[in-house]
């Protein structure tokens, strides 16, 4: 379970919180507009009305406590802008920002955001499930309960065969294939020995998936 600040409470925003809250993470929203905070009290752990832009506002929410800060702006760039600067200064974490050009998300990046995600609800759910895991690198939803991951190797995995760990039978997923260094290699055998410098795609029902490689 990770604790996450979620900051804009448009269509994207609430479609965050809602995969967040099915993930079972703790959910800090914020939004300066007092309905949309309204609308997903249901599904957050808390929720506050206020400006993001105001430092002294951010401040008080405790930013380093959060694992993962998510600014998901979408009507005012320059706000987005300014409150994913004003969260890189206050110590957080890690930040993702919502940017509608790519233009939006170099000038983002330059100004504290780790990384940036354009809004659609199909990424919506992918930067819920990527962003609220340590094992998880990459997703591929199938249909609505199979899914293809890029996973890292677990460390009691390491150094053993994919024979030796009985993968399949004991967690029911499949591995796909193995990459390092950016290449795929799919010529894996019962006999291939995992290692950690190694991620791995797997195939596997959603839950399966999610109850191997979630912490």
């Amino acid at each position: 379970m990770k604790s996450v600040l979620l900051i804009g409470l448009g269509r994207f925003g609430r479609h965050i919180a809602q995969q967040l809250n099915e993930l079972g993470h703790q959910v800090m929203a914020v939004d300066s507009n007092e309905e949309r905070v309204n609308q997903v009290l249901s599904f957050v752990t808390n929720a506050q009305i206020g400006d993001s832009t105001n430092a002294d506002f951010l401040r008080s929410l405790g930013i380093r406590n959060f694992d993962v800060c998510l600014v998901t702006i979408g009507s005012n760039f320059q706000n987005s802008l300014e409150t994913t600067s004003l969260l890189k200064e206050l110590g957080a974490k890690f930040v993702v920002s919502r940017a509608e050009r790519d233009v939006q998300a170099k000038f983002l990046l330059r100004n504290g955001a780790d990384e940036v995600v354009y809004p659609e609800k199909q990424l919506a759910r992918w930067a819920a499930i990527r962003y609220s895991s340590e094992h998880i690198l990459d997703y591929i939803e199938l249909q609505d309960d199979h899914a293809i991951m890029e996973v890292t190797i677990p460390p009691e995995w390491a150094g053993r065969s994919i024979s030796e760990l009985n993968i399949r039978k004991r967690y029911h997923i499949n591995i796909l294939a193995l990459k390092r260094g950016g290449k795929l290699d799919m010529s894996i055998t019962p006999d291939t020995v995992l290692s950690s410098e190694e991620t791995m795609l797997v195939l596997g029902e959603y839950a399966s998936i999610r109850k191997c490689f979630w912490l």
